[in-house]
């Protein structure tokens, strides 16, 4: 291989291409830096006294609305870490007038462990009915680890410092779920002109005359046959049973 020298710029002298080194000129370097930070104001948020302020989107705690909890269990089923605890019976409604009486769940215990939730927002996501929500909240340590199992009580006070959700982006497009609530609802089709309306009764009674069976004795025998009345279809000419001949 050829050797390849290394060259000055040009223009620049052997002294001025490389700065001097040595232990002066790191020092020196180094206390400049630090004299410029002693000179700018100190900006420090003496906590607990003062509160950090966090982003909207920060995930401090998980917070529980119960009201729309309908114990569907799909945050349960969905958490890989399984901390989430919920038990609920069933409650018969009576009926309204004109219905039937129904049965729907109710929650009893609705409690989340958060010495083993990763805060990986699966359960905020999956959840159908807007019952799980993200709280800044963060002041939530405890002295014993056992102590970290909050149960729905607790998750319901977080609730109350949920920020409200951000506006939508004025460029994004519209949802499809606003384009059809827009839409006019469908007319009934028209019947075609010279059609008879038939109301359900009569068009019962239509069917059921179409597959009416005339009575036995309005039907005319064929040319030859010979008629047989029922007591005598299954007699013999002799008057045996089984058409048998007279006993010997």
């Amino acid at each position: 291989m050829r050797a390849v020298e290394a060259r000055e710029p040009a223009g620049q002298r052997p002294s001025e291409a490389r700065p001097a080194a040595g232990v002066g000129g790191g020092l020196v370097r180094g206390l400049a830096t630090t004299a410029k930070a002693l000179l700018r104001p100190a900006h420090t948020q003496e906590y607990p006294d003062v509160l950090p302020e966090l982003p909207p989107r920060s995930r401090g705690v998980i917070a529980l609305v119960e009201e729309n909890c309908t114990v569907c269990m799909l945050c349960a089923r969905e958490c890989p870490d399984w901390c989430i605890y919920i038990d609920s019976h069933k409650e018969t409604l009576p009926a309204v007038e004109g219905g039937r009486e129904r049965q729907r769940n109710v929650l009893d215990r609705f409690a989340i462990d958060f010495s083993l939730c990763m805060y990986c927002g699966i359960c905020v996501e999956v959840c159908p009915f807007d019952a799980l929500y993200w709280s800044p909240q963060f002041e939530y340590s405890e002295l014993d680890i056992r102590d970290m199992l909050h149960e729905k009580e607790r998750l319901a006070g977080w609730a109350e410092g949920v920020p409200p959700p951000p506006a939508p982006d004025a460029r994004a497009p519209e949802p499809k779920e606003a384009a059809q609530a827009r839409r006019p609802a469908a007319r009934p089709a028209r019947a075609p002109s010279g059609a008879t309306r038939v109301e359900p009764g009569e068009a019962r009674g239509t069917a059921e005359a179409a597959t009416r069976v005339q009575p036995r004795e309005s039907r005319r025998p064929r040319p030859g046959a010979t008629r047989v009345e029922p007591g005598e279809a299954g007699r013999g000419e002799t008057g045996g049973r089984g058409g048998r001949g007279p006993a010997t």
